[in-house]
């Protein structure tokens, strides 16, 4: 599934986020808003990775997103 179409669907989205990142609130994904470079960040941020393996993580769960 492309961006576009999980941004389209982000309500129901965020639960699937809430499963691969716990510590991402109900407010951090309010932020994210569907934002792929805001998803990114916030993962950064909330797991204290570098940038490159934040955007590694969101890629692959966006492969495998259904």
């Amino acid at each position: 599934m492309n961006w576009d179409q999980i941004k389209g669907k982000w309500k129901q989205s965020k639960g699937q986020v809430k499963q691969q990142w716990g510590e991402l609130t109900d407010d951090d994904l309010d932020v994210v808003d569907g934002k792929r470079e805001e998803l990114v960040g916030k993962v950064q941020e909330r797991y204290g990775i570098a940038k490159e393996e934040a955007e590694k993580q969101v890629s692959d769960w966006e492969t495998n997103f259904k």
